[in-house]
């Protein structure tokens, strides 16, 4: 086993992680801070409101987007972040959030949900479908329409919609009009180092892996869970019925295929929407570029739209 991927080794590197990032974007004004990515699509407004969602696992607090149209009971979109299932940065989808509260008409959810070592699997997916029925039960109190309702996410946080929609299959709950799996880890129970990426220095690496899904399933034995690994051969549950998804991956991701399996998967069913493949492009390169960030982000506002119209 791998140093890194013992559990106690990758709790301890997790820690250290959110530690430093956490003093990073307090000195920090650059590219990556919480105030650059405030800044980003300064064409979008930002009209935006606290709340905190009681849930089993812990509160959670959320940020909620209101949209550009004034048009009353709008349809919502709940979204989860990135970060390995470890680091907690709902800030990095601010400009997302307000690019699809503009360009979508609807009110944007942003939740700032449990993350590992501190809570590991099955904290934040249980959570996560908690927040979404909250959402669904509670739009007219707080002036939204929870019967047009949409769920998305980044890297994790697409993992964690994946999550959602499956639970929500199997327990009846919301009914989705969309689930936006953004290139999104779906299958743990294989390890970094037997995955291909189509580039030789891929953003995500092996030892990155390690700490992440250590971190988040210490068991190595729940990797395979059909809300950690749904793209996994080992899962082969009908999904009829699931929400209908867009999946977007990109070309140079580690976690592409992976993607693209799932794709297949919820094809199968009748339940994708559409897969769109960023061409030359990584891991969360839509941090970074925001030409193929605009192009991605209109298509899930399209698709959203489109959804709950």
């Amino acid at each position: 086993m791998p140093f890194l991927a013992r559990p106690a080794v990758a709790s301890l590197a997790a820690k250290t992680m959110q530690r430093a990032t956490t003093l990073a974007n307090r000195r920090a004004h650059g590219p990556g801070s919480t105030a650059d990515h405030l800044a980003r699509f300064p064409e979008f407004a930002r009209d935006t409101r606290e709340l905190t969602v009681p849930t089993s696992v812990a509160p959670a607090p959320v940020t909620v987007y209101a949209p550009a149209s004034a048009a009353p009971n709008p349809p919502v979109h709940v979204n989860f972040h990135g970060g390995g299932y470890v680091m907690s940065m709902p800030e990095i989808d601010d400009g997302l959030c307000r690019f699809l509260a503009a360009e979508a008409g609807v009110v944007v959810v942003n939740v700032k949900y449990v993350v590992a070592p501190q809570h590991p699997f099955p904290g934040p997916p249980r959570q996560a479908y908690e927040v979404v029925r909250w959402v669904a039960e509670h739009g007219g109190e707080q002036g939204w329409d929870g019967d047009r309702l949409t769920v998305g996410g980044q890297s994790a946080g697409g993992g964690l919609a994946a999550a959602v929609a499956r639970q929500s299959l199997e327990e009846d709950g919301p009914a989705l009009a969309l689930q936006v799996l953004h290139y999104p880890p779906l299958d743990l129970a294989t390890g970094a180092r037997d995955k291909k990426a189509a580039v030789e220095k891929p953003l995500l690496r092996p030892w990155m892996a390690d700490v992440f899904d250590s971190s988040y399933v210490p068991d190595a034995r729940l990797r395979g869970d059909r809300l950690v690994s749904p793209a996994h051969p080992s899962d082969t549950a009908d999904l009829t019925g699931i929400a209908p998804a867009l999946v977007i991956t990109a070309a140079h991701d580690l976690l592409r295929a992976e993607g693209a399996r799932y794709a297949e998967r919820l094809s199968a069913v009748g339940a994708l929407v559409e897969h769109f493949d960023v061409a030359d492009a990584d891991h969360g390169y839509d941090g970074e570029d925001d030409e193929k960030a605009r192009v991605s982000y209109a298509l899930m506002a399209r698709r959203i739209r489109e959804s709950v119209a």
